[in-house]
């Protein structure tokens, strides 16, 4: 029978039950695809994330939703990178890269926070005009900034910026409008607003989850990471150092850091460890 250790903790969290609940499973070099999905639906978190060996970076990472696996996702990242950092006996524990199937990402633990580098994203236009994206945010036109983009940092993801923070909290999902208007090249039906509130953002992240209609997710890292392309495509090479504030009504507020500077993107926030068990089967 395999024995096999696993945490859960929150990542992007300001208080011990806030943030963005991860499970990370450990020593998973001998699971197969099939096993790793089975017990990622069995978690049934928004991701699982699994540890193994890699010949390039400090540990291989993949990560599973309760029904595919991701290429890249930004709280699993931080989360993981805090337990592979739990297990290091040297200084490396603090300054590190991980290997996804996105490709390598560097982490590291600055002032009680971890951040991930981003990757180089792709982008093009999102093909709904401004009255379509209001409908299916439930807004007036008038509550959008400018037209919609697709950015992809290692997934891809759509960037509506919204006018006010209050515009942001009053979306409420069409889903068949989301399905038909913000679905991405892997099928995925998904939605990222945002809007400037003084020096910060506030964001929510909207995704279609089967039966259950639309779900909201409390800090996505990688949409965090595209906003901060966005910012590099819309604003050129002025730097930005903010936080992104996500989900703050949800029960499960999330605060995340962007810093964009000479030309790199970083993604970061605490992540609180509550619980650690095994896996038995």
């Amino acid at each position: 029978m395999p024995v096999i250790g696993y945490h859960i903790l929150n990542v992007f969290a300001e208080t011990p039950f806030g943030g963005n609940p991860l499970a990370v499973v450990e020593q998973a070099d001998g699971l197969d695809d099939a096993t790793m999905q089975a017990i990622a639906r069995q978690f049934n978190l928004s991701e699982t994330t699994f540890i193994l060996p890699s010949h390039t970076a400090a540990a291989r990472v993949r990560i599973f939703t309760p029904t595919y696996e991701m290429p890249f996702a930004g709280h699993p990242t931080l989360g993981t990178a805090a337990v592979v950092a739990a297990g290091m006996t040297n200084a490396a524990g603090d300054h590190f890269e991980l290997e996804l199937a996105a490709g390598s990402i560097p982490v590291r633990r600055v002032d009680g926070r971890w951040r991930l580098r981003a990757n180089r994203a792709t982008h093009r236009p999102m093909e709904a005009g401004s009255a379509e994206l209001a409908a299916m945010l439930g807004v007036p036109a008038s509550s959008l900034a400018g037209p919609g983009m697709w950015l992809d940092c290692g997934t891809e993801q759509p960037m509506i910026q919204l006018r006010t923070a209050a515009d942001v909290e009053a979306c409420r999902i069409d889903a068949g409008l989301m399905a038909r208007c913000s679905t991405n090249k892997a099928g995925q039906a998904k939605t990222y607003v945002f809007a400037r509130d003084g020096n910060d953002f506030v964001a929510r992240y909207f995704w279609l989850s089967g039966a259950a209609g639309v779900a909201e997710d409390p800090g996505t890292g990688s949409a965090c990471a595209n906003l901060g392309r966005w910012w590099q495509l819309t604003h050129g090479a002025q730097p930005l150092h903010a936080n992104v504030h996500q989900a703050r009504h949800s029960g499960r507020p999330c605060l995340l850091t962007l810093d964009v500077e000479g030309g790199e993107v970083e993604v970061g926030g605490k992540v609180v460890a509550i619980g650690t068990g095994e896996l038995h089967w």
